[in-house]
């Protein structure tokens, strides 16, 4: 199969079209490079999916372009380079959407941009996959659409969302556009709510890399409110499995699957864990709460288990031990 991987040179997508390309996919990488983060990240990013291309036997399987998913040029180029056609009934392609403006904080400084990168992006995609005839069309969603619901696990069957953040809610607008192109067109759309994934190759925003980095400098980390928050942690090994499995899901031509670990984290146990597998202690500096973050999250994992056959298999702890051996073989 063609897939068309949105947000190729990110932390998700690069793992994601890694294992694609072990499963003999042709990957075709669409990123507008956005300089949130250092470049020089995702160009490395870039070279170990052209790496693992290669050692595939096949250097040809990966194709990077760069473009903005919001620019219908760009994706009709695409589908003239890569001779997509239409005239035999549904193509032999899917989409897989990791590409997003991240993050709750930088969210709130910026709503109008999170907006058209990300509603209007995923409009644009969702256009092209009904003009080409695409199926399969899987969405990176997020737990933050679950906002301050008390009543956890957050299930995917509870449809009290409240986002409390305006990337939160360009994440439910997508899921929602998703629900009309499904019940309109000939496209299956499957929404994955990501649980805070972690694991090599994290931006360097993140809290889990954040703190690995300023610990192992012995520099001070911020931490917001008593360490009493919380989250279900995914690590990227398992993410990529559940998306791998909503690509071959044929069930429903809509239909939502939580992405978590459901064993909740607290922040000050996270600290300690990155403290154990460092060897070092961390300098704690302590701030207040932050507007738009949820103090917990944790996934009702039930239905993704019951229908994806989905597993998440690693530890947390297990999970910051090798993204602490992979720090340091990066910086060595």
């Amino acid at each position: 199969m063609n897939i068309l991987l949105t947000g190729a040179a990110g932390f998700i997508a690069s793992h994601t079209a890694e294992a694609l390309l072990s499963q003999g996919h042709t990957v075709i990488g669409l990123d507008n490079l956005d300089p949130f983060y250092d470049l020089a990240l995702k160009q490395e990013n870039l070279e170990a999916i052209k790496s693992r291309a290669t050692t595939t036997g096949d250097a040809n399987s990966f194709h990077f372009i760069e473009g903005d998913i919001t620019n219908p040029t760009c994706l009709q180029k695409i589908a003239q380079d890569f001779q997509l056609k239409t005239e035999n009934g549904p193509s032999p392609w899917a989409i897989v959407h990791l590409a997003a403006k991240a993050g709750v904080r930088p969210s709130i400084q910026d709503p109008v941009g999170y907006q058209k990168a990300n509603v209007e992006g995923t409009q644009v995609l969702l256009e092209f996959a009904r003009e080409h005839q695409i199926e399969q069309f899987v969405f990176a969603s997020s737990s933050s659409v679950y906002g301050i619901n008390p009543k956890r696990p957050w299930s995917e069957d509870d449809h009290d969302l409240r986002p409390i953040s305006p990337y939160a809610s360009t994440k439910l607008s997508c899921e929602l556009l998703g629900h009309v192109y499904a019940s309109l067109y000939p496209i299956r759309f499957i929404g994955l709510r990501f649980f805070t994934v972690y694991g090599p190759r994290q931006r360097p925003d993140l809290a889990i890399r954040k703190f690995i980095t300023k610990i192992d400098k012995g520099e001070s980390i911020p931490v917001f409110g008593d360490g009493s928050t919380s989250r279900d942690y995914s690590f990227i090994n398992d993410i990529v499995g559940g998306i791998l499995k909503a690509l071959e899901y044929k069930e429903k031509r809509y239909d939502i699957f939580n992405l978590g670990n459901d064993r909740p984290i607290s922040l000050n146990q996270m600290i300690q864990i990155i403290e154990e597998a460092l060897g070092k202690p961390a300098i704690i500096d302590r701030q207040g709460n932050q507007p738009g973050d949820v103090p917990h999250t944790l996934a009702d994992m039930t239905k993704t288990r019951e229908v994806l056959n989905y597993n998440p298999e690693t530890p947390f702890r297990k999970g910051i031990e090798i993204m602490v051996e992979w720090y340091k073989n990066h910086h060595s």
